[in-house]
Order: structure tokens, then C-alpha cells, then sequence
């Protein structure tokens, strides 16, 4: 039986902290789960034209970067016919209303607040994997 194939996610994040603790927690939650990361929200949208042909599984995008910023990013991926179908979360620490509604307007299929701490990474990493790698149907 052939080996599963491991789900590729990218992070697009400016955060060097956070982008160690996801990369920590998705280890630790196991999963096998290959991570890219993109600090500059101008080279986002780019990388994954680049990466059409093999688009990442899932796209965890922070809403506060430089430059060209996560709503701008999310926006781009939701028009655009090649890139439509990659699945968002929004991961940021905004909790305002207008921001969730604004996301889930844009395309988003989840939006979620940073949790706090190392545990509060790993339990994220693990219910990514658990749920959205698991059990989910995700476009192909």
C-alpha cells in the first residue's frame, strides 16, 4: 500500500515566533504535515501562481503583514480561477466582528484567533489535522 501523501500547508505569516510555534505544534501533533512559510504578504499571491500545478492543501493566512496585508491577499486567491479552490483559514489575533464578517464575505473557509502559548498551538495543529486532514473532502 502506498504511502499517504503529506499535506502541504502555507503559512503566510510575518511573525517568526508564530511561524516557529506552528511549525513545532504541527510536528507534535503529528501528521506528517509539510509547511512552507511566507513572511511578505507582496509575495504571497506570486508564490502560489508559481505553485498552481501543486497548490498547497491548505493556505493559513495572518491578517496583519507587511505590505500587502491578508484581507488584500485572500481577496486576490478568491478571484482568481487557479487559486479559488485553495482552502484559507484566517489565523490572527483580530477578534473584531467586522474582520470575521469581512473574511467569511471574502471566501474564507475558517477564521481563527491566534491561541495563546505552546498548547494552545498544538491543540490547533492537532484539530487541523485531525478534521481538515482526516475526515474533510478537500477540492483536488
Amino acid at each position: 500500500m502506498p504511502d499517504p501523501v503529506r499535506p502541504r500547508i502555507l503559512v503566510v505569516e510575518d511573525s517568526p515566533s508564530d511561524v516557529a510555534l506552528l511549525r513545532e505544534a504541527f510536528a507534535q501533533a503529528g501528521g506528517g504535515v509539510e509547511m512552507t512559510c511566507i513572511q511578505d504578504g507582496d509575495a504571497a499571491v506570486p508564490h502560489l501562481r508559481r505553485s498552481a500545478a501543486e497548490p498547497p492543501d491548505l493556505v493559513l493566512l495572518d491578517l496583519n503583514l507587511p505590505r500587502c496585508d491578508g484581507r488584500a491577499i485572500l481577496a486576490a486567491m478568491k478571484s482568481d480561477v487557479e487559486l479559488r479552490s485553495i482552502p484559507v483559514f484566517v489565523l490572527t489575533t483580530s477578534a473584531s466582528p467586522e474582520d470575521v464578517a469581512h473574511c467569511y464575505a471574502l471566501g474564507a473557509n475558517c477564521y481563527i484567533r491566534k491561541p495563546f502559548g505552546y498548547s494552545g498551538f498544538v491543540d490547533l495543529a492537532r484539530g487541523i489535522t485531525g478534521f481538515w486532514f482526516t475526515f474533510a473532502q478537500r477540492p483536488r
